[in-house]
Formats: C-alpha cells, sequence, structure tokens
C-alpha cells in the first residue's frame, strides 16, 4: 500500500509539473496511451470479449465517466492550487462516500457517522478558508473532483463482482474518450523528454493501482487502507522541495480534521462489517 500511494503521489506530481506547459487534454490521452499498453496484455489473457461486454454495461459507463471526470478535474485544480491544498480536498472523499450510500444506496447513517461527517465537512471548510484567499474556482473544482471521486467509488461497490482488469480497462479507455474530446481546446507539441514524461504518467499509475490492489487482497483493507492518508505527507513533502509551497494553518488544520473523519468511519465500519472488502484504489492519479 505504502509503495502504491507513493506512486500515486508521484503521479500527481508530474501531472501538476506537466500541466503548466500542456493541456488536461493531452495529459488524459498521452498517459492513457501508455497505462493501455501496460494493460493490453491483461485483456488479451482475461479475453477481449469479456472485458468488453461486462456485467451491467451502463454502471460501468456511469462509473467511467466519473473516474474521467475526477481525473480531469485533478489537473485542472492542480494548475493553479498548491498540490498539499488540492490534495486535502480530495481526502474527503470518503466522507462523501458515506453521505451518498445514504441517499443513492438507503444505507443508514447513524449518529456516530454523521459526527464523523460534520468533522469532515468542517476540515474541507477550513481548508478552503471561507474567509481569505483560498476560497476560489480552483477550490471549487477541487471539491467538484473529490465528489466525483466519491461517485466513482459508489458505483464501484455496485460492480464488486466485475474483474479488475475490466475495471481498470474501461477507466483507463473512457480517460482516452475525455483526453480526445478536451484536445480541441489547446495542443503544445511535447518534447522527447516531455513525451516520456507524459507516458510515464499513465505507467506509475498503473503500477500505484496494482499495488493498493494486491495490498488489499494481502490484508483486510481495515489495516492497509489508512496508509493512504499518507498522500497528505508526500503532497507536503513534493509541494515544498519541487514547487516552493508551504502549506496554511488552515490547510493542515483541515487537513488534520478530514483525516480524522475518515479514520473513525473507517473504524465504524469495520465494526458493522469485520470482513475483508474490495475497494476502489484510491488516488487521484489512479488511471
Amino acid at each position: 500500500m505504502l509503495i502504491g500511494i507513493l506512486l500515486f503521489s508521484l503521479n500527481d506530481v508530474m501531472g501538476k509539473w506537466l500541466v503548466a506547459t500542456y493541456t488536461v487534454g493531452q495529459l488524459l490521452v498521452v498517459r492513457s496511451l501508455a497505462a493501455l499498453v501496460v494493460i493490453l496484455p491483461f485483456v488479451f489473457k482475461q479475453g477481449v470479449q469479456r472485458t468488453l461486454r461486462p456485467e451491467r454495461p451502463g454502471l460501468q459507463a456511469l462509473r467511467v465517466l466519473f473516474s474521467s471526470g475526477e481525473v480531469a478535474l485533478f489537473y485542472l485544480a492542480v494548475t493553479y492550487l498548491p498540490l498539499a491544498d488540492a490534495m486535502t480536498i480530495w481526502l474527503a472523499a470518503p466522507v462523501w462516500v458515506v453521505v451518498l450510500a445514504g441517499l443513492l444506496l438507503g444505507e443508514r447513517i447513524d449518529g456516530r457517522r454523521w459526527i464523523a461527517i460534520a468533522l469532515g465537512f468542517t476540515g474541507v471548510a477550513v481548508s478552503l478558508n471561507p474567509g481569505g484567499a483560498s476560497l476560489s474556482m480552483p477550490a471549487l473544482i477541487a471539491v467538484l473532483g473529490s465528489l466525483f471521486f466519491a461517485a466513482m467509488m459508489i458505483a464501484g461497490r455496485q460492480l464488486r463482482g466485475t474483474p479488475d482488469v475490466t475495471l481498470v480497462a474501461w477507466q483507463t479507455f473512457g480517460a482516452l474518450l475525455m483526453g480526445l474530446a478536451l484536445l480541441p481546446f489547446g495542443w503544445v507539441t511535447p518534447s522527447l523528454k516531455d513525451t516520456a514524461l507524459l507516458s510515464l504518467l499513465g505507467i506509475v499509475a498503473m503500477g500505484g493501482h496494482i499495488c493498493v490492489t494486491r495490498s488489499l487482497k494481502l490484508a483486510e483493507a481495515s489495516v492497509v487502507v489508512p496508509y493512504q492518508y499518507t498522500l497528505i505527507i508526500w503532497a507536503l513533502v513534493f509541494g515544498w522541495f519541487i514547487f516552493g509551497d508551504w502549506p496554511t494553518p488552515a490547510m493542515l488544520c483541515g487537513a488534520a480534521l478530514i483525516v480524522a473523519a475518515g479514520l473513525v468511519l473507517l473504524i465504524l465500519e469495520r465494526k458493522a462489517a469485520p470482513a475483508p472488502a474490495v475497494l476502489e484504489a484510491t488516488g487521484a492519479g489512479a488511471p
């Protein structure tokens, strides 16, 4: 899990670096093509027909829409926001999941969960710092991206019987289509070095996904999932050393509240359902 989270963090850093020069559409297209090269051998091993004709294709397409939109919104947000700020808002996704599960799936939300939800949303509000300069359109884009990520996880809950290869292949192809749709809005011819970095985005993200998925199969989710919150540590370190971004007190306080809310919800979920569960790979860089 720790290696997977580090790979996702590296993917996010490269994405922020490259989106300063290239368009979101370019990032999605090149990284998706590179990721497809990695996933295609697994698709052929599983069977092309089985991959292209999954159960519940409508829900699969909806999940792809949310996942592709989430990645595009992340790259758009980090164009303007410090990496740690964007990642802090993204870590509120588990809180959104509980709310959406109650609204859309009819899952019961007891008083303890509502307290954790309130704690998480307080963390988001503190991070956004409504009274300061942090409340901006990029920050609101990050909130929308976090909501898209949560919606993707809700859709994934309903597709637990779908093989990982099918989920990742559809997700990657969907990101490619969204990138192609965005290409007309801007194109910058990349250098050979940047082409390699753009391609590395997809390969690193795929490696992160494989590591996280493998960790969830080797141990209970309640054991490994808390390590996802090391994302904020990597975001702080990389943001400081590479981009010169220093976190504000509001962002640090908000991050602490969001992480606390996520851990409380995880503990409550473990008590309610102690059996291991298959979860979505976290991280905005997931392909």
